[in-house]
């Protein structure tokens, strides 16, 4: 008789706050309560009003949680400002620190920032780099391609030595990151894409290096809703030129042809109407908080270190505490097993 696949603990479990709905002054008692129903992590997503690093800072409620970011862009602060930040808040927390960092997209780093999107597979190698050299507390003073440091060095290091993880779609970023950092997160993906992901990590990846997944979920029993609530945002982040980039490398070029084609002629309405719900549906999980769990779950590959979920619930839904960690524990699977 086989003994059937081995059973892992599976990966590191995060949520991404603030949650919707909720200022994150109202978190305490959420944080406080993530390691009860097992959740290890709290990653941040800089975008609509929320910096990158601050919301970590609530990880001091509940000493012992990881924290992520997920991402910083490596465009829209200075190399030592970023490492300066990411130690200062690796102290606060005592904690370890995944710090994701990444080109982010054009709408981000010149329309809102007004600042170049130049060589973006150059400037994150380089940031990199110097992240990776800095943490070790070594002086700085060579230059890189983008840029050039004289005399850098963290004189405080914190007491975990935070990782440098990429946000990494494509084969060439990924490589990046385990080549140069400490692996990778990626996002806006079908889970039957995490193998490619996987495999393109391979040749260049180490015991100990990370494969971080973010999964956005949409706990809402109502498809009509829930497609309506993410269907902008699935289709701005999708025609953005890494992420359509992305899911043509996975063979869905013809599929997102048409809203492609919307989107560039400055139709966005026009995009948003021809987005294939067939897309919406697996890049942004929605169903059931039940339904959610067991699609969550197919992103838990072997490879994958930690899943990060953004929880976007329902208006009304999420009233306080007691509902936040009612909902998270209901979306967050048991171990499964590998190879499954």
């Amino acid at each position: 008789m086989s003994a059937g696949p081995a059973v892992s603990a599976g990966p590191d479990w995060g949520v991404t706050l603030p949650l919707a709905g909720l200022a994150l002054r109202e978190h305490r008692a959420i944080v406080e309560g993530l390691p009860d129903i097992g959740f290890s992590q709290v990653w941040t997503a800089e975008g609509g009003g929320i910096d990158a690093f601050t919301p970590l800072a609530t990880a001091a409620w509940a000493p012992g949680l990881g924290l992520g970011t997920g991402i910083v862009p490596v465009f829209t602060r200075g190399p030592a400002v970023i490492a300066q930040t990411a130690a200062t808040i690796a102290e606060l927390s005592g904690a370890p620190l995944l710090l994701g960092v990444g080109a982010s997209v054009p709408a981000h780093v010149t329309d809102i920032n007004g600042i170049p999107f130049e060589e973006p597979y150059k400037r994150t190698r380089d940031v990199v780099r110097f992240l990776s050299r800095a943490f070790t507390g070594e002086v700085i003073g060579d230059g890189f391609d983008t840029f050039s440091i004289t005399g850098f060095q963290l004189r405080s290091l914190p007491p975990v030595r935070p990782k440098v993880i990429v946000g990494a779609l494509r084969p060439g970023m990924v490589r990046l990151g385990f080549r140069y950092g400490d692996g990778v997160v990626t996002n806006m993906l079908f889970a039957e894409d995490v193998p490619a992901v996987v495999a393109a990590a391979a040749p260049e990846r180490r015991p100990g290096s990370e494969l971080i997944v973010k999964v956005f979920v949409c706990p809402s029993a109502d498809d009509d809703h829930a497609r309506a609530a993410v269907r902008p945002f699935v289709t701005w982040i999708l025609n953005q030129t890494p992420y359509h980039a992305f899911h043509e490398w996975l063979g869905r070029g013809e599929l997102l042809r048409e809203t492609h084609e919307r989107w560039l002629a400055g139709d966005p309405a026009g995009a948003a109407r021809t987005m294939p719900d067939a897309v919406v549906d697996e890049v942004f999980v929605h169903g059931s908080p039940e339904r959610c769990r067991e699609l969550i779950a197919r992103y838990a590959k072997p490879g994958v270190t930690g899943i990060q979920l953004y929880v976007l619930s329902p208006p009304g839904a999420v009233r306080g505490a007691t509902d936040a960690l009612r909902l998270l524990a209901a979306l967050r699977p048991s171990p499964v097993a590998v190879g499954a």
